[in-house]
């Protein structure tokens, strides 16, 4: 494909896409019900009906019976961190052979032209992003998303929590279901505003962003108190009345879907002409200027708290803007402060 007819590339190579990105419709006011119908089939596809999908096969077919969870044991504990793992492999050792280890599609559609594999640095284990990307995976984040996994199902087969019966509740069971991605949207947005804040970021947070130029392994290279913070929003499904199969939806969503926002290309080739659509570039956005794009857009948190950026060049300039007014309060009060202290 020429990725010229879709986007442009700067003077170093690196590419962004022509159409201006937007937040979800749900919110527009004054509300717009054909923009709403528009935007559902990317609501669902292909990543979120990918999970659904995902969270199904694992809920009928590779979790024990629920007397069996009705006990701890390391057989079913360390089956439930397997599949985990494999379904992680999978995709993001997919993704990341096709795209960075083979490069099957150049550098076609990548908004930072550079492969981190070809610039070593101190800043990763081994001085590579990969490797330590997956190390961060398999020894902190899946044992992590396992543990919270584990307990829940637990709980349910126990009998702690609202649980619902899926022929009682039906219908709440499917609203609920289909708000599940929007709920991993506000709680995305507000753990990571707070781990921005900067003793956060220093001690937590700065172990993500040290990907700079991201890769599907850079999805859950993360500080394990980020990952504790990170896959804690399953545990709104002890509060409402749920069921254990949109637990593992939901952990689907948040842990192999984290993989979206790092893909690092704007569409994946599957053929001459076809593509499907990453929906990355606005977390990568986020992970190149650090303080745009907390959310991902779906919910337009950062639209009304000013810090969305829409991947054009005025976006651009309202970024740097703000920056500037920033930089001139910080002034402000280091002059402020230095006068009290002379007085």
């Amino acid at each position: 494909m020429d990725d010229l007819k879709f986007g442009t590339r700067d003077k170093r190579g690196n590419w962004r896409p022509n159409a201006r990105l937007e937040v979800g419709p749900l919110f527009d006011m004054p509300w717009n019900p054909v923009r709403v119908l528009k935007w559902i089939p990317s609501y669902f596809l292909p990543w979120n009906a990918l999970y659904f999908v995902i969270g199904a096969v694992f809920w009928v077919y590779l979790t024990p019976e629920r007397a069996t969870l009705q006990s701890f044991g390391w057989d079913w504990v360390i089956l439930i961190y397997l599949r985990n793992a494999a379904v992680i492999a999978a995709i993001y050792g997919g993704l990341e052979l096709r795209l960075y280890l083979r490069r099957a599609q150049g550098a076609r559609f990548k908004y930072n032209v550079k492969f981190p594999a070809d610039h070593p640095s101190n800043v990763f284990m081994f001085k590579s992003q990969t490797l330590d990307g997956i190390v961060h995976t398999f020894l902190s984040g899946v044992p992590i998303w396992t543990a919270y996994e584990v307990v829940v199902l637990w709980m349910w087969a126990n009998g702690f929590g609202p649980w619902a019966l899926v022929g009682e509740s039906m219908w709440w069971l499917v609203c609920l279901g289909l708000c599940v991605p929007l709920i991993h949207e506000v709680h995305f947005y507000c753990i990571h505003r707070l781990i921005h804040i900067p003793i956060l970021y220093k001690w937590i947070h700065s172990v993500h962003h040290n990907s700079i130029n991201p890769s599907p392994w850079s999805s859950l290279s993360m500080h394990p108190i980020e990952h504790l913070l990170y896959w804690s929003d399953c545990l709104v499904h002890l509060i409402v009345p749920s069921h254990p199969f949109l637990v593992l939806y939901h952990l689907q969503l948040t842990g192999t879907g984290a993989v979206v926002g790092h893909i690092g290309f704007d569409k994946i080739e599957t053929g001459q002409d076809k593509a499907i659509q990453s929906h990355a570039y606005a977390h990568y956005l986020h992970h190149k200027y650090f303080e745009v794009n907390y959310a991902d857009g779906m919910l337009p948190f950062d639209k009304w708290m000013g810090t969305w950026h829409d991947g054009t060049e005025e976006g651009d300039q309202v970024m740097k803007d703000r920056f500037q007014r920033k930089k001139a309060r910080q002034m402000g009060k280091s002059a402020s402060d230095t006068k009290d202290s002379m007085q």
